[in-house]
C-alpha cells in the first residue's frame, strides 16, 4: 500500500502517526519500554474533552482509584496557561462501550486534594 492511499484512509480518522503524539521515534526499544511501563498520552479534543483511559476490568478498586486520582492530578496539573476559571465542568466514567456515569466534579477534585495530603 502506498504512503498516498495510507494517508487517506487513516488522516481522516487521526490516526496518522505523528512525532507530537509520541507515534513516531527514532528509539523504538525506548518507546515500547515506556508503553509497558504504563506511558498513557492524552490531549483535548476541539470541543475541549478529554478522553483518557485510567485502568481496565482487571484492575482491582483500590488500583483504579490510585490511576484516577493520578490522572486528575495530571490534567490539572497540565492544564493551558490560558484556561484561568473553572478547569472542570464535568467529569465522566464508563467502560469503553458502556454507558457513563457521571461524577460530582467538586467530591471528585477534594478526593484528589485529601489524597494528596495523605
Amino acid at each position: 500500500m502506498k504512503k498516498i492511499n495510507l494517508g487517506r484512509l487513516l488522516g481522516p480518522k487521526g490516526l496518522m502517526p505523528s512525532p507530537k503524539a509520541g507515534t513516531v521515534t527514532p528509539n523504538i526499544p525506548q518507546a515500547i519500554a515506556d508503553f509497558k511501563r504504563g506511558k498513557v498520552a492524552y490531549r483535548a479534543d476541539k470541543s475541549g474533552i478529554v478522553h483518557l483511559p485510567f485502568g481496565n476490568v482487571q484492575f482491582l478498586e483500590e488500583d483504579l482509584l490510585e490511576n484516577f486520582l493520578a490522572a486528575v492530578k495530571s490534567v490539572e496539573d497540565n492544564r493551558p496557561s490560558g484556561a484561568k476559571k473553572v478547569y472542570w465542568r464535568s467529569a465522566y466514567i464508563c467502560t469503553s462501550m458502556g454507558p457513563s456515569i457521571k461524577l460530582d466534579v467538586k467530591d471528585m477534585l477534594a478526593l484528589r486534594v485529601a489524597a494528596s495530603k495523605a
